[in-house]
């Protein structure tokens, strides 16, 4: 089952719950007990595995943007 990302726009916040892909645009109530929140598009980006780090990135392949402690 994946996990969806909703705002709610009464508090201002962000969650995210886990639901079936055929209730994924079904209105939800807020942690906080609104009931108007909707789903935002998450992005998420991924490697492939063997992929090099970005340019102008860490030394290593997993930094993010230099942010690691490695040597590299």
């Amino acid at each position: 089952m994946p996990i969806y990302e909703y705002h709610c726009p009464s508090c201002r916040e962000t969650f995210e719950l886990l639901r079936p892909i055929q209730r994924a645009t079904e209105p939800v109530t807020c942690p906080s007990g609104h009931s108007k929140a909707g789903r935002v598009l998450s992005l998420v980006a991924d490697r492939p595995r063997g992929a090099s780090a970005p340019s102008g990135g860490g030394g290593c392949p997993g930094c993010a943007g230099g942010a690691c402690s490695c040597a590299g």
